[in-house]
């Protein structure tokens, strides 16, 4: 798919930070994964494009490397993201929450979590993906899948629907003989070993689901190849979304009236 194929060709020390690319994929049936978002980052006069997925009906998951400080406007029941579909939901993003630990060297902790300025309507079009508690694992060899809007060849060919790849979840050693700050508790490695499917540039942000779960974000890749793959592992940081989650609704409470 697309966004494979850019997340190959974007990999080197550069995560992908397009709209995505699956490379070997398919486009998937309209609306049927309702939990993903897609990212206008503002970035001067031509705004980046990248991937999330919605948690809770006004917090979105992404990845860290995607967002500068700009503005960020979120678009949730997309299929086709060059039409005004009626199913569409879009929302600014009241603010965001890099984790304070993420460094580009190495993507480590590459995980931003964003609060909309209002709460999402959940309609068959738009809904909350589950994710994994701390210690939740997925297994090497588990078939998950990713999809995202991008690019699907590594000639830059483009496409404006949601498109999937599938893939697999791989050894740690693998990704830690390419990466080499590859770090296994924070990361997951994935990819096709075939080197025909992938996820690329512009897919950045999405999730890798699995079992009906966002187990992972994707994050970074190779840049001469497409496999492979290199994934945040949601499930490490739990703790610190539930965190995160807390904050934002605490910010909502209105002030406790004062005592005379």
């Amino acid at each position: 798919m697309l966004l494979l194929l850019l997340l190959t060709s974007a990999f080197v020390l550069v995560p992908w930070t397009g709209a995505g690319e699956i490379i070997g994929g398919r486009e998937v049936k309209p609306h049927s994964r309702p939990y993903m978002a897609y990212l206008i980052i503002q970035n001067g006069s031509k705004p980046n494009f990248c991937g999330g997925f919605l948690i809770r009906s006004d917090a979105v998951l992404s990845a860290a490397h995607c967002v500068d400080k700009k503005g960020i406007t979120v678009i949730l029941g997309a299929h086709n993201i060059r039409d005004q579909e009626v199913s569409q939901q879009k929302f600014r993003v009241r603010q965001w929450v890099i984790h304070p630990e993420y460094s580009r060297d190495g993507f480590k902790n590459d995980i931003l979590l964003l609060k909309l300025e209002s709460k999402a309507r959940i309609n068959k079009n738009v809904q909350l993906i589950s994710i994994p508690g701390n210690n939740e694992h997925v297994r090497v060899g588990a078939d998950c899948e990713v999809a995202g809007w991008g690019l699907t060849s590594l000639r830059g060919d483009t496409t404006n629907v949601m498109r999937e790849v599938e893939l697999k979840v791989q050894k740690e050693e693998i990704c830690q003989k390419e990466f080499w700050k590859y770090q296994p508790q924070s990361m997951i490695c994935v990819g096709d070993d075939s080197h025909e499917k992938a996820s690329y540039k512009g897919d950045s942000g999405g999730p890798l689901i699995c079992k009906q779960k966002a187990h992972g974000i994707v994050s970074h890749g190779l840049k001469e190849d497409v496999f492979p793959v290199v994934f945040t592992r949601i499930s490490y940081f739990a703790p610190w979304i539930r965190e995160q989650l807390r904050n934002f609704a605490l910010q909502e409470l209105p002030d406790s009236p004062s005592s005379d």
